[in-house]
């Protein structure tokens, strides 16, 4: 079996690419935040964040003991999230999102307002709001089943490519943390990011690969990045890659 070490020098893939940086990039903040938002951050988001003391053991992070543990990086608006934690009461989901406005829409769907204290909150789901490459080097090896990647930046300009989380440097990342057999997906509506999916998995060995589909597959909840490409006419992708 692969140690996390072989994970990255043997499986990675061999594209040519600058290494991806250890830095955050992109906006954590849009528009100044309203006061409703700003309680769901100070209020509400502690009480769901994934607990870094736990993640030695990331069952111990949830409300109860979960029977699977599914991670989602980058989750935008947070509806596909919220509709997978529904469809699966029984996993822990680890909803994983730096942009404040972001992690304000999931949250606000969450409690009422002038509720953020004191409202309930789901006990299996958790939300990392760090970079994702953090998350995936501190749990342990082989804890995730499931991972979802939806429609990520995809950073066009060839001088960004570094930026991408589909790269060659965090594939052997990726695949460290999931189990074998444990399914992959990831979704894109942008040719350049979609030609880049392609050549990076086509070039790896830790995953198994099969041709994306053209229309979401069942169990694929939509998102609002994917309502906004079919509405300008572009074509989405969806893979589904599998831990060797």
């Amino acid at each position: 079996m692969a140690t996390p070490a072989s994970a990255d020098e043997a499986g990675a893939p061999a594209v040519s690419v600058k290494a991806s940086p250890d830095r955050l990039y992109g906006r954590q903040r849009g528009h100044p935040l309203r006061p409703r938002q700003q309680r769901l951050l100070d209020e509400t988001l502690p009480r769901l964040r994934l607990d870094q003391a736990l993640l030695d053991d990331p069952a111990r992070a949830f409300g109860r003991v979960p029977a699977e543990i599914w991670l989602e990086v980058g989750f935008g608006g947070g509806e596909h999230s919220l509709a997978q934690h529904a469809a699966h009461p029984d996993i822990g989901y680890i909803a994983s999102e730096v942009f404040e406005n972001g992690l304000c829409s999931l949250l606000s769907r969450l409690v009422p307002d002038d509720q953020e204290a004191t409202a309930p909150v789901p006990d299996l789901l958790r939300i990392w709001d760090e970079d994702a490459r953090v998350l995936l080097r501190a749990l342990p090896e082989r804890s995730l089943d499931r991972m979802f990647l939806m429609f990520p930046d995809p950073w066009p300009k060839a001088r960004h490519a570094k930026r991408r989380f589909v790269h060659p440097g965090n594939i052997g990342l990726v695949a460290r943390a999931l189990k074998p057999g444990a399914i992959w997906r990831v979704a894109s509506d942008d040719p350049t990011y979609q030609a880049w999916v392609e050549e990076v998995m086509g070039a790896q060995d830790l995953f198994e690969t099969a041709p994306p589909a053209t229309t979401r597959p069942e169990g694929w909840p939509p998102t609002r990045y994917e309502a906004k490409a079919l509405l300008a006419g572009r074509q989405p992708l969806y893979w589904t890659f599998v831990r060797r």
